[in-house]
C-alpha cells in the first residue's frame, strides 16, 4: 500500500508522486484509485489501488541507485544484429519490467545502435519513451531537473562512444 505523497514508478509511463486517492463508480462497480502527477507532461494518472501488484508500481529507487544506473550507461552497449522487430519485442519486455537498470541498458544500446547504424522510427520512439522513463524517475530520486539530467546522461553516453570507437 502506497501513501499520499510517495514516488512512486509505473512501468512504461515514468516516475510520478501519488498526489491524491479517488474514489470512482465504473459500470455499477466503484473502486479506489490512486492519482499520481507525472512530473514530465504534467499529465495525471489514475491506477486503481486493487491493481497496484499486477502493474508493477513501485518506488522510486534511492541516490545510490542513482549512480548504478549511470554506471549502466557508461558499459559497452551490447550488439544485438537481429531484426528491428525483434530488438524492439525484447527491448520492450525490458522496459515492460519497471525496472530502470533495464531501461538504461535499453537507452544505452539503442543510442550506440543509433550512431552507428541508425533506428528504426518505432525504435526511435522507444529510445525517447526510455529516455523519458529514465529522467523522471532520476528527477525525484535526485531533485535535479530534468535539462541537468538529460545533458548529464548525454555527457556520459557521448564519452562512451568515443572509447567505444
Amino acid at each position: 500500500m502506497f501513501n499520499l505523497g510517495d514516488k512512486v514508478v509505473y512501468p512504461m509511463h515514468g516516475a510520478g508522486i501519488i498526489e491524491t486517492m479517488e474514489s470512482k463508480e465504473i459500470l455499477g462497480e466503484v473502486k479506489n484509485y490512486y492519482v499520481l502527477k507525472m512530473p514530465i507532461g504534467e499529465m495525471k494518472l489514475m491506477i486503481p489501488v486493487d491493481n497496484v501488484d499486477n502493474i508493477g508500481l513501485r518506488n522510486i529507487i534511492d541516490v545510490e541507485s542513482v549512480e548504478k544506473v549511470y554506471d549502466i550507461l557508461r558499459q559497452k552497449a551490447e550488439i544485438n544484429d537481429s531484426n528491428w522487430n525483434k530488438r524492439y519485442r525484447d527491448n520492450l519486455t525490458k522496459m515492460k519490467t519497471g525496472d530502470i537498470f533495464e531501461v538504461a541498458k535499453v537507452v544505452r544500446d539503442l543510442t550506440y545502435r543509433d550512431r552507428e547504424k541508425g533506428l528504426s522510427t518505432g525504435e526511435k520512439k522507444m529510445l525517447v519513451s526510455a529516455k523519458q522513463m529514465l529522467i523522471s524517475e532520476i528527477a525525484l530520486s535526485t531533485d535535479m531537473s530534468s535539462e541537468e539530467i538529460m545533458e548529464y546522461m548525454d555527457k556520459i553516453i557521448n564519452e562512451d562512444a568515443l572509447e567505444q570507437q
